[in-house]
């Protein structure tokens, strides 16, 4: 049999690597390698990327669509039967209780689906629901929060591959292949960045892979960003670092910041997070007077933890006072691929606070950010009785039930739905409770462009993006589906309309994948046909996009300390640090290997990372008198796991760091057990504290306790 080769690119996460995929005659994905020709990405992919193989010819992979029966087993079911079903379901709940009453939620793997990414959300405003729900609203949403209360700064920060300085906290993007770092083979470019002299500072409790690069590295204890953040403000400011006139033409209340951090001298974030004074003031010097363009960045690390309001709305105030944005007369970054070119004039836009207009949700008043409600409040939507209650939740492309706190709450919400579905390739802990799984096409098998949304992420200085058709087949006799099928299918039976990124979509005839990618690409400088034609992508528009001034009498200013904000910092300042019942802090972790819960059943995944391990300081484990391979209880306020210790001596000590997205279903009988699964981290958690306006609950940097339990069973 012949075997062929075509190009394309990943789809698991925000690194979109190029590669170059092999198949047979029948489709079947034989090989993947990372594609060293790619503009982009030159030659780099990861383990979960080269995995292709193993992930379309998955065993735990659903091949037709899956109906529950009443006993609890799952039997096939024809693709139109299932909609017919599901849609009369939704019918009769949208009838009894109202539209409310439906709604939906987005993973990665609806997130990573261009064609599809936002149907969902069109489906629910058709009929009339806001419940669109996300795990961009449990991950890091305190980004939308600290815009909508500081302001927006229209040109943007400095591309990576333009900065003199970076300032990274809570982030690991040389395994997580996340932003604000480039994602584009991160290694090679963090190695480029650092060769021609930028700086880099990096604050996180482990010496990661990203630490090792840096200058100066600040290791705290977790969960007191705000702590280490308000101390840099608190230095830059004292010693007058700060950008003088960039503060006075466009911060409003730049007195009430530095009365806000007063009292976060070096000492007292010393005694408080473990910092040193001299390591502190290092970094402030060098990020306020080495170099005018760089950034301060962050990812899940503070975005996860105590006050994440705050520490991102500190963490973006400190380029605002230092003035490290892109000013009038320089260049933006991405000027927009598939997203419009639009003037970006350096003027700031006021704070918008858009969570205080449109719907609220009934639990605690908590608004909308990026047309979505809060998840951390999604099991209280379903369980909670009245008017709006939640009914029927369409799934595409998550795992609820592994990535929300809370786990047995959520698992509870779950099973006491009228109908769940999900639209997901492969056995999960959600799918375990799905009422019907709807198997879309994988990443190889449907044509795609990359993550539109988030372009000017990936793709920071340049107005890049690539077209890549279905380059291989489902496996012989699948039945699956579009994801945006389900969508336009349900909203036709339903009888109401699809509004697609602004038009109407026929409801009559459906689209194919490539009309709605072409949709999505409307906007770019050069014909889809041209996107198309380009195996390896294009830089649609090379015109460099210019900073322009700001319009004569613009009022708008910055807000770097409204009143809501010091009340946050009030809080932090009076509550207690110390906690003898619980001495340790518990930290997120991400593996090379999985993407969240994404891949962890692929065979080679599985004999490499059978299972999430406790990593810990090796200090910290001859206190318990513990060692490698013995099993460790984590106690929390609301539960406790049972996890493999594993030494790690990047950890600073009274650190406990155990990867997320393992575990099956708590308290089940037919659960495999640690050895099998591993643990969830959330049924540490709960969501009783919640941050105000996105309901975050926190999910690292909390208060932990730590016992031997015995040698491995």
């Amino acid at each position: 049999m012949a075997t062929h080769e075509k190009l394309s690119f990943c789809r698991i996460c925000m690194g979109t690597c190029g590669m170059v995929v092999t198949t047979d005659d029948a489709g079947r994905i034989l090989d993947i390698r990372a594609d060293r020709d790619d503009p982009q990405t030159w030659g780099f992919a990861c383990h979960k990327g080269l995995r292709a193989a193993e992930a379309q010819a998955n065993p735990n992979r659903f091949l037709r669509p899956m109906k529950r029966l009443e006993d609890g087993t799952l039997v096939p079911i024809a693709l139109e039967t299932a909609l017919d079903e599901i849609a009369a379901r939704l019918d009769g709940i949208r009838q009894e209780s109202g539209a409310e009453a439906i709604a939906g939620y987005r993973g990665g793997g609806g997130f990573f689906t261009s064609s599809a990414v936002l149907m969902l959300t069109d489906l629910l405003k058709a009929l009339g629901s806001p419940k669109m729900f996300s795990s961009a609203t449990i991950d890091q949403s305190a980004k939308y929060v600290a815009q909508g209360r500081l302001g927006l700064w229209p040109p943007g920060k400095t591309p990576v591959s333009r900065c003199d300085v970076m300032l990274l906290v809570g982030t690991n993007p040389m395994v997580s292949v996340n932003p604000p770092f480039d994602t584009r083979n991160p290694v090679k470019r963090m190695k480029e960045a650092r060769a021609r002299g930028m700086k880099l500072i990096v604050i996180d409790p482990r010496r990661s892979e990203t630490a090792a690069f840096a200058d100066v590295h600040l290791q705290p204890l977790p969960g007191e960003d705000v702590t280490v953040i308000a101390g840099l403000h608190h230095i830059i400011l004292r010693e007058g670092w700060h950008d003088e006139a960039f503060c006075a033409q466009h911060v409003a209340d730049l007195d009430a910041l530095r009365g806000a951090v007063a009292r976060f001298t070096p000492d007292y974030v010393a005694v408080r997070a473990d910092v040193a004074p001299e390591l502190l003031l290092e970094a402030a010097r060098l990020f306020a007077q080495e170099g005018r363009k760089g950034f301060a960045g962050s990812s899940t690390g503070p975005d996860m933890g105590p006050h994440s309001n705050l520490a991102e709305h500190l963490i973006e105030a400190l380029n605002i006072i230092c003035g490290k944005l892109v000013r009038e007369g320089e260049e933006v970054g991405n000027s927009g691929a598939v997203l419009p070119r639009l003037p970006r004039k350096a003027q700031v836009t006021p704070p918008p606070r858009w969570w205080e207009d449109g719907p609220k949700s009934r639990i605690d008043g908590s608004g909308m950010l990026a047309d979505e409600m809060m998840t951390g409040v999604l099991a209280d939507e379903i369980l909670v009785p009245g008017d709006g209650q939640v009914r029927a939740l369409i799934v595409h492309g998550g795992n609820p039930a592994s990535a929300v706190p809370d786990q047995r709450k959520v698992v509870r919400a779950l099973r006491s739905l009228d109908l769940l579905v999900c639209i997901e390739p492969t056995a999960t802990v959600t799918t375990d409770l799905a009422d019907y799984i709807l198997p879309p096409y994988t990443q190889y098998e449907r044509p795609d462009l990359p993550f539109w949304l988030y372009e000017q992420m990936i793709y920071q200085d340049v107005a890049y993006t690539r077209y890549t058709p279905a380059v291989a087949s489902p496996p012989a006799g699948a039945e699956l589906v579009d994801d945006w099928f389900v969508f336009w299918s349900l909203a036709k039976r339903l009888g109401v309309p699809i509004d697609y990124l602004g038009t109407p979509l026929d409801m009559q005839t459906p689209p194919t994948t490539d009309d709605l990618l072409a949709r999505v690409a409307g906007h770019a400088p050069v014909s889809f046909e041209e996107i198309q034609r380009q195996e390896r992508g294009l830089v649609v528009d090379s015109r460099p996009l210019i900073a322009e001034p700001a319009d004569p009498d613009w009022a708008g200013r910055f807000s770097v300390m409204a009143d809501d904000v010091r009340g946050e910092v009030d809080d932090v300042l009076a509550e207690p640090v110390e906690d003898e019942q619980f001495p340790f802090r518990f930290a997120v972790r991400r593996l090379r290997e999985t993407f969240n819960s994404v891949g962890r059943d692929l065979p080679a995944t599985r004999k490499r990372v059978p299972y999430n391990k406790a990593f810990i300081n090796p200090e910290d484990l001859a206190t318990i008198g513990a060692v490698a391979g013995d099993e460790v209880e984590i106690v929390s306020n609301t539960g406790s796991i049972v996890a493999v210790a594993e030494p790690d001596a990047t950890l600073r000590r009274r650190v406990i760091s155990v990867p997320h997205g393992f575990g099956g279903l708590p308290d089940v009988e037919s659960n495999r057990g640690y050895y099998e699964d591993g643990i969830s981290t959330n049924l540490l958690l709960n969501d009783k504290v919640r941050e105000t306006i996105n309901a975050m609950p926190r999910m690292t940097g909390f208060k932990v306790a730590l016992r031997r339990i015995g040698g491995k069973g």
